[in-house]
């Protein structure tokens, strides 16, 4: 598999606040990174910073070749990356299908697949979007990024906060996007199992800076592992 993204001894913050010290690490086209490790840790900062919503102090970004760490947060979306922030951004005065539209681009998303993907958005299409439940506007916000038909997908804890059942249900919808139909992605997450299942590679952060990458099949099944880098695996 082609290289996708690459960073080389990246450090970033907010301001003169330098939060994350020489990360480097790669994913390949097609695969899933699951960023993982305790609270404050860095991996907001990480996904931030591949957004473009950061200071980067030092080091490189590129994407597929692009020099990112050289482009404004427009510019990166229009690159190839799809950003899912934890706030999840939808346009709440816009209805579920208009905030789809005002930013889809030409490609294999269409706002169709996503209704397609998402049933409980097909049905709510006119629903302003303060009129979604939390699930539906983190639905929606996923829609929103996968109809930029992007290279990379960057999801910053998507299952935070939301019904059991539609956990299982986003859960579901990560994996056929990733696993069944090839979109590389990076997920943070504070349930390291669910996600790990789901991902090919895994990168765990402790005060900023890398402290495991390994393959996410073998980290999931090294309970001792991971819980000395998270304290979660009980």
């Amino acid at each position: 598999m082609s290289e996708l993204l690459r960073l080389d001894h990246v450090r970033a913050g907010y301001g003169e606040a330098v939060v994350l010290n020489d990360i480097s690490l790669s994913i390949n086209a097609g695969e899933t990174l699951a960023l993982l490790g305790r609270n404050g840790t860095g991996k907001t900062t990480l996904i931030n910073t591949l957004a473009g919503a950061t200071r980067q102090h030092a080091g490189r970004i590129a994407l597929s070749g692009v020099a990112l760490h050289a482009l404004k947060a427009h510019e990166r979306a229009a690159a190839g990356i799809g950003w899912v922030p934890q706030e999840r951004n939808i346009f709440k005065s816009l209805t579920v299908l208009e905030n789809l539209s005002a930013v889809a681009r030409a490609g294999h998303w269409t706002p169709e697949r996503v209704f397609e993907m998402f049933p409980r958005l097909a049905e709510r299409k006119s629903n302003m979007g303060t009129q979604l439940s939390g699930g539906e506007q983190q639905m929606l916000a996923m829609g929103r990024a996968l109809v930029l038909n992007p290279k990379l997908l960057l999801l910053d804890e998507p299952l935070e906060g939301l019904a059991p059942i539609i956990v299982e249900e986003l859960l579901a919808a990560i994996a056929r996007i990733t696993r069944n139909e090839g979109m590389s992605a990076i997920i943070v997450e504070q349930h390291p199992q669910a996600i790990l299942k789901i991902s090919h590679t895994a990168v765990v952060l402790d005060h900023g800076e890398v402290v495991y990458s390994g393959k996410a099949d073998e980290l999931l099944a090294n309970p001792a592992l991971l819980d000395s880098l998270l304290g979660v695996a009980r």
